[in-house]
């Protein structure tokens, strides 16, 4: 074995300082010997093993420090711990992993300026039931990366093709005239696609009128139309998602990592731009690095994470949690860091807080905060309902713990809750249904096709510092009624910076956000791909006139923007928009110069005062909001 396990007694590991927490950890394990587990570099060229035992001895709750000597270390999954997991916005999936930390606590895992690169399909650290860990000083990279990147070198509208420039890096095979990327342990077709710009590392101006690629078209004949489900069935599941359709694309090689592509029916990507590949939606989020659980009081600091096939990190029905200069950003040349989420937090309570982060290249949102609503499926008796999962990728998922507040929300009448149960217990039937029984009688008005969410499971938030850009999709999603403080950040992203939704029918993410301070931030061309959207917005996916948000400090922020459209303001009551710069950038051309710099809907007790505007709209506000009386002062 080539871990040492060090024993010392209490005191002298009070009196040196030797160990993080040592005299607490002591008390809550009952043991007065904490273990400190050391790696040296000897172990580098897979480290999997030998980091393995130390989570497998008899001992294993009493470890304290887990530290590397300064060093690359390698992980395969050969010799990995095997699980099933069920992983919010994620396909379930087996997985090994060299970390497993389940019912661990007080553990800090010291990599002292490391550099962990993992293999295949694992997920680094599993983090399952545990209290008071810390992960620090290291970097989490992948040998091989989870998605592909290929040049465009040439275009033919006359044909429809483009060329498509392929280095070793990225090993591919032409199979039945489709175009599959090959790695050690997984493959990948072209699937879901995205241009960079080599000259920014950032997305591509107007990407959107490019890519997606046109991967599928509609089967030309089906006799399936006769198919009845008895419940209902998800359309946006793994396999009815590929019902109707097939595979449009068509590759030919032209020489050794010359591959030139048919079928695409967008505008042709342009020469001289890099084109991202991560395979089929609902496939390809199969590896998160960090993956948080039913735990309390995690800690990321001094942490690069520079791929992941997923999110940087998952953290579902944890309580407080704090990351600190912990970072996604892309390594080896690469333009893509991690292929979804830098960070996502589903059901989380206590506090979140993201402090001094970078946040550059990711193929999705910064981060997303959020509840969740599930679907109520039976009134089962006096005090019992069924409900069932509303997407796919929240199988598994536990919507509480006995003793905390359920919400029934019907979203035609509010965005709020019109009952309140207590839970008793929680019965998965399976990974979709399960039935909850709560403490108080259900009321009348509860009906199936109603929502129910967790008004315990909702955090507050502070993102301070961070850096968030040059990524796909948007900034923040914040949906979460605690107080919310963002502050002091740079955001240029590709779609908004900041969303604040209520995603009751598509990924059924609750939350319905009260108390949100947005200050001292700095927005640089953001929206840059395409979409007509504003660089904040507030909207729900039910188009009533019902509020859904309030309680809106807009506040002595920086907007650099090439393009009209500041904010998108829906179903808020009580904003105020003050204090704020906007310049016109013009680093871009505008997109949308129709636009206005705010449109207004189903709104009320809009402020907007002191602010300075130098944009290039025309008109400040839409006409819908002239006709409410709102004007800017």
């Amino acid at each position: 074995m080539h871990f040492r396990l060090l024993f010392f007694c209490a005191a002298v590991l009070a009196a040196c300082g030797l160990f993080y927490g040592c005299s607490q950890a002591i008390a809550q394990s009952g043991s007065a010997l904490p273990v400190t587990v050391s790696f040296g570099t000897d172990i580098s060229d897979d480290a999997t093993w030998e980091v393995l035992s130390a989570f497998n001895t008899e001992r294993k709750e009493d470890i304290r420090e887990v530290k590397f000597e300064k060093g690359t270390y390698h992980f395969y999954p050969e010799k990995g711990r095997e699980m099933f997991c069920y992983i919010s916005n994620h396909k379930d999936v087996r997985i090994r992993t060299a970390f497993p930390l389940t019912g661990m606590h007080d553990l800090v895992i010291d990599g002292q300026g490391s550099t962990f690169i993992f293999h295949g399909r694992m997920i680094p650290f599993v983090i399952e039931e545990s209290k008071n860990i810390t992960l620090k000083n290291l970097a989490i990279d992948w040998a091989d990366s989870f998605h592909s990147e290929g040049l465009i070198v040439a275009n033919n509208p006359e044909e429809g093709t483009f060329d498509l420039k392929i280095s070793e890096e990225y090993p591919y095979e032409i199979r039945n005239g489709q175009l599959i990327f090959v790695k050690p342990y997984y493959e990948h077709p072209l699937g879901q696609t995205i241009l960079y710009d080599p000259k920014t590392n950032g997305i591509a101006y107007r990407t959107e009128e490019y890519t997606p690629l046109t991967s599928v078209a509609r089967t030309t004949y089906k006799n399936f139309d006769k198919i009845k489900y008895k419940y209902p069935v998800d359309p946006r599941d793994a396999v009815n998602t590929i019902v109707g359709k097939e595979r449009r694309l068509r590759a030919e090689q032209l020489e050794p990592g010359l591959v030139r592509i048919y079928n695409h029916t967008k505008k042709l990507p342009e020469a001289g731009m890099i084109l991202t590949a991560k395979g089929h939606q609902w496939e390809n989020r199969i590896a998160p690095a960090v993956r948080i659980v039913h735990s309390e009081n995690f800690v990321g600091e001094n942490v690069d994470i520079h791929h992941a096939g997923g999110m940087g990190l998952i953290a579902e029905n944890t309580t407080d949690l704090t990351l600190r200069n912990f970072n996604i950003t892309p390594s080896q040349g690469r333009m893509v860091s991690t292929t979804a989420d830098a960070t996502h937090f589903v059901g989380c309570r206590g506090k979140i807080s993201i402090t001094d982060c970078t946040f550059n290249n990711q193929l999705d949102d910064a981060a997303n905060i959020h509840g969740t609503y599930q679907i109520v499926q039976d009134v089962l008796g006096a005090n019992k309902l069924g409900v069932r999962m509303g997407h796919h990728q929240q199988q598994g998922f536990q919507i509480g713990y006995p003793g905390e507040r359920i919400g029934v929300v019907d979203l035609e009448e509010s965005f709020f809750s019109f009952a309140e149960l207590t839970i008793k217990s929680v019965e998965k039937i399976n990974s979709r249904y399960h039935v909850i029984t709560f403490n108080e009688a259900i009321p009348e008005g509860v009906n199936a096709g109603q929502l129910i969410e967790n008004t315990d499971a909702y955090p507050e938030l502070l993102v301070q510092n961070c850096n968030i850009s040059r990524n796909r999709a948007r900034g923040l999603l914040l949906s979460t009624p605690r107080k919310i403080v963002v502050d002091n950040n740079f955001f240029g992203t590709e779609m908004e910076a900041i969303l604040v939704p209520v995603e009751s029918g598509h990924w059924y993410e609750a939350g319905s956000v009260t108390d949100l301070t947005i200050t001292n931030n700095t927005f640089q061309d953001c929206n840059i791909s395409g979409y007509d959207r504003g660089v904040i917005r507030f909207i729900p996916d039910d188009e009533n006139e019902n509020i859904a948000f309030s309680g809106i400090d807009i506040s002595k922020n920086q907007f650099n923007q090439f393009d009209n459209l500041l904010l998108e303001i829906n179903n808020v009551d009580d904003l105020r928009f003050t204090g704020n710069t906007i310049t016109d950038s013009r680093t871009y051309s505008r997109l949308f110069p129709e636009n206005p710099a705010v449109k207004v809907r189903a709104s009320s007790n809009i402020i907007f005062e002191d602010n300075s505007y130098g944009g290039s709209a025309t008109e400040m506000l839409d006409e819908g909001a002239k006709e409410s009386g709102l004007k800017f002062r």
